[in-house]
């Protein structure tokens, strides 16, 4: 167990350490204020405050865990090796930054509480952020200076084993809408066949009623390829549907269509499923509760995950309304047209509440890749060479690798042409 010495042990202290202690380096950590205690202790253990007590560890502390609230803080970004570094600690600290102040600010998303600018849905932005403007949103930076405290804490305690984590994949499948010709109704279909006929989608047309009469599966009906993949695999897929009403936003079928449902059950028999939270269950707890009634009706067990129409997130409301319903997983954490780490790290963690400074039981597990960032890059290479990269960033802290792909983007559309293969590559990657 490592003993942390500091003059004050706040909530942000207790959480942050936490994270880069137990969750990133699989030890167990706990504070003392006093003296003689840490004196005592004759394992790891380090001091974080403003001066060393003697010659032990010491990472010099910055304000930002001993305070409340939001301030406008000035942060410096600097080279730090292969890496970036914030809040210097100066030259009698055996980090050369704040590590603990550092990854707060990340994982608390203290940025998105700051005055930004949002994008037309009201979404926090990549080009908004610390780590894309120092160009780090592509490190899990959060997983990478714990393993810098690792290596100092090794120099001074060399007979302590830590254990090995060992990397991970979590593929998450969006559904936001299961079919694309079948199961509409006559009045969608009716303004569906129209609407073909006004764009000239003539190709278009005719898949319809080739689908509509039996003679071809529905394009985004690609379910038992994703069930095939799913017993090929070790861990689980996690599959969220869109269950809320039909809106200008959410066009998914009716859950009154017993082959939705029993679609939703089939696919519940092989992977975690969870919900994709409507566009106006966004806004509106009483719209998200009765998601997720319905959703448990379904599945005849506790909803357990969650992520958002359009990766939309209203901090701190959006999770605040996860906890009150006891949703305690939210894959939300992340951006649409950028691969990175949103929040430093690629290590599900706690939520942290800055207005009410404490951890919540809602487990937030970050995105680092979506799909619909993919299409920038023009040839399947250049895909396949980012997404490796990013799969190599979070190998070599052996994190957890999670992305979000959609059901229709394992169809044969042209859009979508080389994801399965993408898909299959993070797959292996776990081999």
């Amino acid at each position: 167990m490592l003993l942390v010495y500091t003059h004050k042990i706040t909530p942000r202290i207790t959480y942050t350490f936490k994270h880069i202690c137990k969750r990133i380096l699989g030890i167990d950590v706990s504070f003392t204020s006093k003296v003689e205690d840490f004196i005592a202790h004759d394992s790891l253990k380090m001091s974080y405050t403003k001066q060393p007590l003697s010659n032990e560890l010491f990472v010099r502390s910055n304000e930002l865990l001993f305070e409340q609230g939001l301030s406008d803080l000035d942060i410096s970004v600097q080279q730090w090796d292969n890496t970036k570094g914030f809040f210097a600690a100066g030259e009698r600290s055996d980090l050369p930054y704040d590590i603990f102040a550092a990854s707060f600010y990340l994982l608390s998303r203290y940025e998105e509480y700051m005055p930004h600018v949002k994008d037309e849905f009201g979404r926090f932005m990549a080009k908004e952020s610390l780590a894309y403007n120092h160009r780090f949103l592509n490190q899990p930076v959060v997983d990478i200076w714990a393993y810098k405290l690792r290596e100092v804490l090794l120099e001074r305690f060399p007979d302590f084993e830590f254990p090995e984590r060992q990397y991970k994949i979590q593929p998450v499948i969006d559904v936001p809408m299961a079919f694309f010709f079948r199961k509409k109704g006559i009045l969608r279909t009716i303004g569906g066949t129209f609407n073909d006929i006004g764009r000239l989608k003539l190709k278009q047309l005719y898949q319809r009623y080739l689908v509509l009469m039996g003679f071809k599966r529905d394009p985004y009906d690609t379910f038992k390829w994703i069930i095939t993949k799913q017993k090929q695999s070790d861990f689980k897929f996690m599959v969220l549907f869109l269950i809320g009403d039909y809106s200008t936003y959410d066009k998914n079928i009716n859950t009154n269509k017993k082959e939705f449902v029993s679609l939703i059950k089939s696919i519940a028999d092989y992977c975690n499923v969870g919900i994709k939270v409507s566009y106006f269950a966004l806004e509106d707890i009483a719209i998200l509760k009765k998601e997720k009634q319905k959703m448990e009706a379904i599945i005849n067990t506790d909803l357990k995950a969650v992520r958002h129409s359009f990766s939309k997130l209203n901090l701190p409301q959006s999770y605040r309304n996860l906890v009150e319903l006891e949703i305690n997983q939210d894959f939300t954490m992340g951006y649409i047209d950028t691969l990175g780490f949103r929040a430093g790290t690629c290590t599900p963690f706690q939520f942290y509440d800055l207005d009410y400074e404490v951890q919540t039981p809602l487990q937030i597990n970050p995105y680092h890749c979506l799909d619909f960032a993919l299409l920038k890059y023009q040839s399947e290479l250049d895909k396949k060479e980012h997404l490796q990269k990013l799969i190599d960033e979070v190998k070599a802290v052996n994190g957890t690798f999670t992305a979000i792909f959609h059901n229709y983007t394992f169809s044969n559309l042209s859009r979508w042409e080389s994801y399965r293969s993408l898909f299959n590559l993070i797959l292996e990657s776990a081999e």
